[in-house]
């Protein structure tokens, strides 16, 4: 299979600064010499604790967060080597979809506007054909056109998540990033949101990386899986090797606080 995206020993530190009198500067690895692939056409999965580097990763990869070193190749071009009109180019073709799907939404933007603004930007299309092709996505999210006069406050949690899928898909990307997508959802809501990120996916040929803390969700999306902790990658492999036998001890700890018996397919 055909690798889409190939990051090299990755690395980005913070320095935290704590005390009033007496400052302590400590330093935080948040990415530890780090190499992923991602694959075309497949659902990789980043998973790990709260701090253990996955948003890092993730915002890293579109430069949201520049890296104190390391190599991104995107379809083998080097994202970290190129600017100005090629970086736009290479960014329309990564999309990401946040964690808070209200945080991510201007509120004082009609959905009509939070949709066009991406095409504007990218200068595609015109306002007849920007609109047939909002109208559509809108609609493929499980939305209605008299939804595209509203304001994000009029939406509930999962409604406003739609919204931010479409705008993601807006411009046809080839991989997107989903950064914790239903982590703010609630459990119905979330099968709903995962059932269709998934029917798009075999739509449109999406490869998706998807960030998150909850393994119950992995296994009904993934097809391979990355295990974090303190920003370094811990184990890797296929998803069902992951969960039928795990080789690290943080990678067992982590399947068995999952409450019930969820690790069986049902």
């Amino acid at each position: 299979m055909k690798i889409l995206l190939e990051a090299k020993n990755l690395s980005k530190e913070y320095i935290k600064t704590t005390g009033f009198f007496s400052r302590t500067r400590t330093s935080i690895k948040a990415l530890d010499n780090l190499s992923i692939n991602i694959k075309r056409g497949i659902t990789l999965a980043v998973v790990g604790e709260s701090g253990s580097g996955k948003s890092t990763l993730a915002k890293s990869l579109i430069r949201l967060i520049e890296l104190d070193k390391g190599s991104i190749k995107f379809k083998n071009k080097n994202m970290r080597q190129i600017s100005g009109d090629e970086l736009k180019v290479t960014r329309k073709n990564i999309q990401m979809i946040f964690q808070d799907p209200y945080a991510s939404l201007n509120p004082r933007m009609k959905i009509i506007k939070i949709m066009e603004e991406p095409l504007k930007i990218h200068a595609i299309g015109n306002s007849t054909t920007q609109y047939s092709k909002i109208l559509s996505m809108i609609k493929r999210v499980g939305l209605e056109e008299r939804d595209l006069l509203k304001y994000p406050h009029q939406f509930s949690g999962g409604q406003r998540q739609r919204i931010g899928i479409a705008r993601a898909l807006i411009l046809e990307p080839e991989l997107v990033i989903c950064d914790e997508p239903v982590s703010a959802l609630d459990v119905s809501v979330q099968a709903q949101i995962i059932q269709l990120l998934k029917s798009l996916q075999v739509e449109f040929g999406l490869t998706y990386l998807f960030i998150t803390h909850d393994l119950r969700i992995v296994r009904h999306i993934a097809n391979e899986v990355i295990v974090m902790k303190d920003g370094k990658l811990i184990e890797q492999g296929k998803t069902d090797i992951i969960f039928g036998s795990p080789k690290t001890k943080y990678t067992k700890e982590l399947l068995a606080s999952i409450p019930g018996n969820l690790l069986k397919r049902k």
